[in-house]
């Protein structure tokens, strides 16, 4: 039986669901996690099998959009068999969208898979095109591989986005090399702001942070901006450029809030529900999954219970030089 759609106080109807299905990486971005990281252990992560009926329950609630994340989603054993099985929904037509983010390590060796379980698009995250720089912001990264994952995500027939993070003093020296290399490719470019996330201090985010709004003014300078209308379900305003057609994205949390038309949570690997990626407040749903193996009704209970506590928008503000609003916790944590 259909359940009634989920909608949050303030009307926003809630048909997106990001999904990080292990905080673990093979690459340890400068912006995202300490090189030394201590993970999770594995007792504490849902299995593929509590992660298929935590993501039926919420398709079967409204979602239509499931975006798998980590870490590196990709690096999780036996991840394939979970597209696979998300797969089912798709062709039910229950689901619109399966896509995944990721660091581009592993499409080399996953790329078909993925599009035979019902994947079209793919989020690609990369910041430079220098080996040299690669190699330091992911610490652990080598670009040879990523490049070869996109050529075989494009072979599979994936499309493929590439999400660049703003960073001041680091890639601003390469805006227009990675809008070319973008256009040469047809790929889709959309340019982040930096978040005050995890430990590494407000000191050293300001320090990172490059205004998107400055990017944009940069591109202007060489290109005409044609804005577009388009949204894909997240917090992207995009514009075409006239020049080469391509479409370049903007993610602006900190130079304009975008949570008016929010219409996402985010589900990580332990179970945990954040109903804004800017908040702290959270809800347990792996203890209803766990308790009730046989009944999903106390799941939706708490699925419902934390939808009707979804904050109004986040408080990240990097004016006045500090990055105020920052929380805890690592980007990895929650899903990139």
């Amino acid at each position: 039986m259909q359940q009634t759609p989920l909608v949050d106080p303030f009307a926003r109807a809630i048909t997106y669901l990001r999904v990080s299905v292990t905080d673990r990486c093979d690459f340890r971005c400068v912006y995202c996690m300490a090189e030394n990281m201590t993970f999770l252990p594995k007792r504490e992560l849902l299995t593929l099998e509590e992660l298929d009926r935590l993501c039926s329950t919420f398709i079967g609630l409204g979602v239509k959009k499931l975006r798998i994340t980590g870490g590196e989603p990709l690096v999780r054993r036996d991840i394939l068999t979970f597209f696979g099985a998300m797969g089912r929904h798709l062709e039910s037509g229950a689901l619109d969208e399966l896509t995944v983010t990721t660091n581009g390590s592993q499409l080399e060796k996953h790329a078909a898979a993925l599009y035979a379980a019902g994947v079209r698009r793919v989020n690609l995250s990369l910041d430079t095109l220098n080996e040299e720089k690669f190699a330091r912001v992911t610490r652990w990264g080598r670009l040879a591989q990523v490049m070869r994952g996109i050529d075989a995500a494009q072979a599979a027939g994936l499309r493929i986005k590439i999400n660049t993070v703003a960073l001041k003093g680091f890639n601003e020296d390469e805006l227009f090399d990675l809008v070319d290399w973008c256009a040469s490719r047809d790929m889709d470019l959309t340019f982040i702001e930096v978040m005050p996330m995890g430990d590494l201090g407000n000191d050293y985010r300001v320090g990172q942070y490059w205004s998107v709004g400055e990017v944009r003014a940069q591109l202007e300078e060489r290109f005409t901006t044609v804005d577009l209308a388009e949204r894909t379900g997240g917090p992207a305003r995009y514009v075409r450029l006239a020049e080469t057609g391509q479409k370049i994205g903007f993610i602006t949390p900190l130079s304009h809030n975008f949570c008016e038309s929010c219409n996402r949570v985010r589900l990580t690997c332990t179970g945990e529900l954040y109903m804004c990626l800017g908040q702290e407040d959270r809800a347990d749903l792996r203890a209803p999954l766990r308790e009730h193996p046989d009944s999903n009704a106390p799941l939706i209970g708490a699925i419902r219970a934390a939808i009707a506590a979804k904050p109004e928008g986040h408080d990240f503000d990097y004016s006045r030089q500090r990055a105020d609003g920052q929380v805890s916790r690592h980007m990895s944590h929650t899903g990139g």
